[in-house]
């Protein structure tokens, strides 16, 4: 006889919460960007955000990549890192707050249907069903009526969703190198995806904008705790946790995002809003918990 059986935590709660504080701390970015950092320069904030801290990382750890690690490190630097933060910038430019974070939301979903393609793994009701119930939690918090769409907006927001989401899986399957901490396997990728954006920044935007006090604190921000620290502590989870798990982690950006708004800015938030808190953190639960069906004997 076969029973579904209490879901089981695939991990410790500590392991996940030092993995959540990616996402959360990734959701303070709005706030930092429009209320301290210099206007039109938004690539220059993911390259300050990625290169500065792969290149302290670096010279902490003197460690470099070695044989084919060179290239693997290159493409999950460049897909998580190099590609996904200008197509995140394109898409938050060109399309309403609450289109560009539903959009980055689909990323769950995605990494669900990678986990089958690219992991062999199989894929169940249960993280199927909670991927499209996070997005619409999402999407009820931050989706207002003024909600429009570009074209180039938004296939930019589901192609940075994409390009993580490929990331994230690509950094599961090749795991860790034997003997490589998460400092220097975060270093890799965060150098890597910083020399992509040195050229598209200088070619984009041109040279860097005037800092202020205020510019300088919010790019010290984005740079230890949104780069170097977040990513330590994200790429240490991809290698740990149950990939599905980690990238449903991901929705708690644009919640986080939302209740800086309502806090430091005003944006008050409704019945609406609220109910789709408690969608989204429902799902964010259930994407730690994994179904296991177990055979019983009846010796009756």
């Amino acid at each position: 006889m076969t029973n579904l059986t209490t879901r089981s935590i695939p991990a410790g709660l500590a392991g996940i919460a030092l993995t959540a504080f990616a996402p959360a701390v990734w959701g303070t970015t709005y706030v930092v960007t429009t209320e301290l950092l210099p206007a039109g320069h938004p690539l220059f904030a993911a390259l300050v955000r990625a290169l500065p801290a792969g290149l302290i990382a670096l010279a902490i750890t003197r460690t470099l990549p070695r044989g084919t690690w060179w290239l693997k490190a290159a493409t999950s630097g460049v897909l998580n890192i190099g590609v996904f933060l200008p197509l995140l910038f394109v898409s938050a430019e060109r399309l309403p707050g609450g289109v560009a974070a539903t959009l980055a939301a689909a990323q769950p979903l995605l990494v669900a249907i990678l986990a089958v393609m690219v992991l062999g793994q199989g894929v169940s009701a249960w993280t199927l069903g909670w991927g499209v119930a996070g997005i619409a939690g999402v999407g009820l918090v931050v989706l207002g009526p003024d909600a429009a769409f570009d074209v180039v907006g938004v296939a930019a927001g589901l192609g940075g969703a994409g390009a993580m989401a490929l990331g994230v899986t690509l950094t599961k399957r090749w795991g860790r190198p034997d003997g490589v901490g998460s400092t220097a396997f975060a270093g890799w990728q965060l150098a890597a995806g910083g020399l992509l954006l040195v050229p598209v920044t200088l070619l984009v935007e041109g040279p860097p904008p005037a800092v202020d006090a205020g510019a300088l604190l919010g790019y010290l921000w984005l740079g230890i705790p949104g780069g170097l620290i977040a990513y330590i502590l994200w790429f240490r989870g991809i290698t740990t946790l149950p990939v599905t798990s980690v990238a449903v982690l991901t929705l708690l950006s644009p919640m986080i995002a939302a209740l800086l708004g309502a806090v430091l800015l005003g944006q008050l938030l409704g019945p609406v809003q609220l109910l789709g808190f408690a969608v989204a953190l429902a799902a964010i639960v259930a994407g730690q918990i994994t179904p296991r069906t177990v055979k019983e004997r009846n010796d009756s």
